[in-house]
């Protein structure tokens, strides 16, 4: 016999399990089913998801577009979508049939086959006008839509400019923590613009078809299919960017065809610093992380490029007599060179012909007057701070359009100031001089309007979903002093003469379309291929027409043999495009 004592504890025992059950059913049903455990899981939604089946229209996360309004990361598609439980109804397939120009018997087959609902466009040879989209929802068969349908571009471009989203629930918890968003299914950008405008992009809701099944995929509650769908007029946005989409292409496709798997190139509008194209290499790949550094926006050896900072300051300290000529069969270091036979070159025909010694010795000078000249006259170029646009917008007080643009380096150590080798390394943009394509190619841009200094814009606008202006952004300054004007006119000279003297490197674009006016540069990297090889960066960087300059391009083949470069093929390429361009659509 049990004793009542026992029984009481028994039955005190099983009524706090009773009640503990309770609560914890309580908790999981009324209190906690919308964010579940420390995972914050939505039991209604996933009770849902699992016997619901829907179609995706639109995630909701706003896009981007170019110049002209054309689409850059997706574009809205004409779309099919059937849904598996029609076969079990009574409808006009053969009305449809005609419609899309596609045989019953295959839609047949594919509605027999499908146990999701089918989502058919272009991808699956169904092309469909707004006239076809019209057409099916007028039929007014439950189960079959014509949509406009969110997908992304056969051939993306600008992949580095527009940058990457992740799913990462704990990157968006951190980024985000007071935003009642499902993480999991939440977009949140990690590079580039989709970084730089994330919270502006954010989606509030998804667009979608849905409707309930049982097990075995038949309808719950008949063939309701509901259209869920944002109905606000103003949101997702469109991020519109100063990009002109067929300029890209066309620079993507050179880039290609020269085979240049490292380096890039940067286009501006000359005028206003807008950014045009760009295109980094290697190629953006998901699965490859060091793919996803955009070498246009970082500090690298920009070579003999970097004589014309030098030029600049020597301008403005009148060392620049045009009677004066320096020995350029001597060395950077002011020794004898067998392999030089220049001899005694001017100011103007040293720049032309990249003659090392000249600004060696000019760069020492300066120094003896300045010890902060050649970074001083760097600066006036927009060559140290980032130059992308930054500004106030909204609650952002120092908003930045390229967040990952890194800053130049003129100096790693001060003291090297004083010794003559590392000053004429750095005269030359060697020892520890890095410079971004992008402010190389705003350097030009400066230059070409005469020394004023603009930040590089790479966003016109955020546009509401109907197309009105949510905000705008201005043209600005790059903070900081200048080059005067007359320093920009001589500047601009002997960018010219380096195509037009006969021994300048950049003679090759004499026959060009449009007249160009740059610099060369050849920087050692230090490295070496598998075969012993030391590999240079490349570049040429100038403006052009040179008369009404209309676009400043920076170009680097990165890691190459110095004769297999693909530079200047490439430059004069990208202007010919151009001229054509200009010849179709003038600007």
């Amino acid at each position: 016999m049990i004793s009542s004592k026992r029984l009481k504890w028994m039955g005190f025992v099983i009524l706090a399990v009773f009640f503990i059950l309770i609560g914890r059913l309580a908790e999981i049903q009324l209190f906690t089913s919308e964010s579940f455990s420390e995972n914050h899981v939505n039991l209604v939604e996933e009770s849902v998801n699992q016997r619901t089946q829907e179609v995706l229209i639109d995630d909701g996360r706003g896009r981007f577009v170019d110049r002209n309004l054309k689409p850059l990361s997706d574009k809205r598609e004409p779309t099919l979508v059937l849904f598996p439980f029609v076969l079990e109804t009574s409808w006009p397939m053969e009305q449809l049939s005609s419609m899309i120009n596609v045989p019953v018997t295959k839609i047949n087959d594919w509605l027999e086959e499908a146990k999701e609902p089918l989502i058919l466009g272009e991808k699956q040879g169904v092309k469909l006008s707004e006239q076809d989209i019209k057409k099916i929802n007028d039929m007014k068969v439950p189960g079959v839509f014509g949509i406009y349908k969110q997908i992304p571009l056969k051939d993306s471009i600008a992949d580095h400019t527009i940058g990457l989203t992740s799913e990462n629930e704990e990157y968006f918890r951190k980024k985000y923590p007071d935003k009642d968003l499902i993480p999991g299914k939440t977009k949140v950008g990690v590079t580039g613009l989709e970084e730089a405008y994330d919270e502006f992009l954010l989606p509030d809701t998804e667009t979608k078809l849905l409707y309930h099944v049982d097990g075995n995929g038949h309808p719950l509650f008949g063939v309701n299919v509901k259209y869920l769908a944002d109905s606000n007029p103003f949101y997702p946005v469109s991020i519109k960017t100063t990009i002109d989409a067929d300029i890209q292409k066309t620079a993507e496709s050179l880039l290609n065809s020269h085979s240049i798997e490292s380096g890039g190139l940067v286009l501006l509008d000359a005028k206003t610093s807008e950014l045009l194209a760009l295109v980094s290499k290697p190629d953006l790949d998901l699965k490859n992380k060091n793919s996803q550094l955009n070498h246009m926006i970082q500090p690298s050896f920009p070579g003999s490029v970097f004589k014309t900072v030098i030029a600049a300051a020597a301008i403005e300290n009148n060392l620049d007599h045009p009677s004066r000529t320096f020995n350029c069969d001597l060395n950077l270091y002011g020794e004898a060179d067998d392999e030089k036979e220049a001899g005694a070159l001017t100011f103007q025909e040293s720049f032309a012909e990249s003659c090392n010694y000249t600004f060696t010795t000019l760069a020492n000078e300066l120094l003896e007057k300045d010890k902060n000249a050649i970074e001083v006259y760097a600066d006036k170029l927009g060559l140290i701070e980032p130059v992308g646009w930054q500004g106030e917008i909204y609650h952002y007080e120092n908003f930045r359009q390229i967040p990952k643009e890194r800053k130049g380096i003129i100096w790693l150590d001060e003291k090297e100031k004083r010794v003559p080798k590392a000053v004429a390394q750095t005269a030359i943009g060697q020892k520890d001089v890095r410079v971004s394509p992008l402010a190389i190619a705003n350097m030009m841009a400066t230059i070409s309007r005469g020394g004023q200094k603009m930040q590089v814009k790479l966003v016109d606008s955020i546009l509401y979903k109907n197309e009105t202006t949510m905000h705008s952004f201005s043209s600005n300054q790059l903070d900081g002093e200048k080059i005067d004007k007359y320093t920009a006119e001589q500047l601009q000279k002997l960018l010219r003469h380096v195509v037009t003297d006969g021994k300048g490197t950049g003679r090759r674009f004499q026959t060009s379309l449009y007249s160009v006016a740059g610099k060369s540069g050849t920087a050692e990297t230090g490295k070496k291929n598998q075969q012993g090889e030391k590999l240079y960066h490349k570049w040429f960087a100038g403006y052009f027409p040179v008369e009404n300059p209309k676009y400043a391009l920076a170009v680097v083949h990165m890691d190459t043999k110095s004769e297999e470069a693909a530079t200047n093929g490439l430059y004069e390429d990208m202007v010919k495009e151009l001229h054509a361009f200009d010849k179709k659509r003038p600007r």
